[in-house]
């Protein structure tokens, strides 16, 4: 079996019983074990007002985790740009890179991450119409402020010079992020590394990719890898059943409802839950994940780094957990990392 490099992408998750405090330390927990398993990056999602995931701040995370590891590289997967000042974010990922040197990435994503009305109190009242059509210049302005130099800022007859740190000896690495050609074509055109979302359905990738090698005008090579799915079980049985809670919350998602508004089911309860979609339409949640034995998902990555050409497949655990194993760890989503990770890393 030939080596990929395995990364990590993680929501902190929020089940049933669980505290926001107990998701963190299950993070905790997850980040030294993908760490140890040889995992190349862990990155946490940009989420706001659900019950069931906690990954509110990025940069608040990313320094929790940075401080319990010491190998692997942390970042964003991503910021939610439109809902930041460009300089904040800089900020905070200037800071990060003087803390933890060349261990962190900013990842940064279009999408608000949340419902509208969260939207709006996030951005202040400014229009979603507004802040999309500025994000190409706000995702400039977040790099030159991050820049040893800094940017010029021009207000009125004056020129003010502004950083997000003083002297900065590095700059962590900007990915672009995104579900649509939208973001391939932006990192292209400035030349930044991109991460297309193929977790999200598994649809468009071939094309987004496509696009994104063919129009890369920036130095070097284009730089890219896969995001997927996967929960990693004794048998391929057992792994569906632990896929369910997470299975049900992306399904309540396509349908009118509460689903934002209550915890992580766990595995009893998802099983107990009725569906909330036509049987196929459910299923047809999870027909881009990779669920079954190690080996099985670990032959799917290797089929998707092959039949995309990525050296790297980024996993979202997606196992769900039962009701009496403990709040503080996520076992089956260490496990689902931790077995990846070493059959396949490279």
């Amino acid at each position: 079996m030939s080596s990929i490099a395995v990364s990590v992408l993680d929501l902190l998750p929020v089940r049933t019983g669980q505290t926001s405090a107990q998701a963190l330390d299950a993070a905790r927990s997850l980040a030294r074990a993908a760490e140890e398993a040889g995992a190349r990056r862990y990155w946490l999602a940009e989420h706001h007002n659900a019950l069931s995931v906690a990954s509110t701040s990025p940069a608040v995370a990313i320094a929790a985790l940075a401080a319990v590891t010491s190998r692997i590289r942390l970042g964003s997967g991503g910021v939610m740009l439109p809902n930041h000042a460009p300089l904040a974010v800089a900020e905070q990922f200037a800071l990060l890179e003087a803390a933890y040197p060349g261990r962190i990435d900013l990842g940064i994503g279009r999408a608000p991450g949340t419902d509208q009305v969260t939207a709006w109190a996030l951005r202040a009242g400014v229009s979603d119409a507004d802040v999309v059509q500025h994000f190409p210049e706000y995702v400039q302005q977040v790099m030159a402020f991050m820049s040893a130099e800094g940017a010029a800022v021009q207000i009125g007859a004056h020129q003010h010079e502004v950083l997000a740190t003083p002297r900065a000896q590095a700059v962590p690495p900007v990915w672009l992020l995104g579900s649509s050609d939208y973001s391939a074509r932006l990192a292209a055109q400035l030349g930044l590394p991109y991460v297309f979302a193929h977790h999200f359905s598994g649809r468009g990738t071939a094309q987004a990719l496509e696009l994104y090698r063919g129009g890369f005008a920036g130095p070097g090579g284009p730089e890219t890898f896969l995001t997927v799915n996967a929960v990693v079980a004794d048998t391929s049985e057992e792994a569906r059943r632990l896929a369910l809670p997470f299975q049900h919350m992306m399904a309540s998602l396509q349908v009118p409802g509460p689903m934002s508004r209550r915890p992580l089911m766990t595995v009893e309860e998802a099983q107990a839950e009725p569906l909330p979609l036509p049987r196929a339409a459910f299923d047809a949640v999870r027909s881009s994940w990779l669920v079954g034995t190690v080996d099985e998902v670990a032959e799917g990555m290797q089929r998707l780094a092959s039949d995309f050409d990525v050296p790297e497949v980024m996993v979202q655990p997606v196992a769900g957990a039962y009701a009496a194993e403990p709040l503080d760890r996520d076992v089956h989503r260490e496990r689902t990392v931790v077995e990846l990770a070493t059959r396949l890393a490279a």
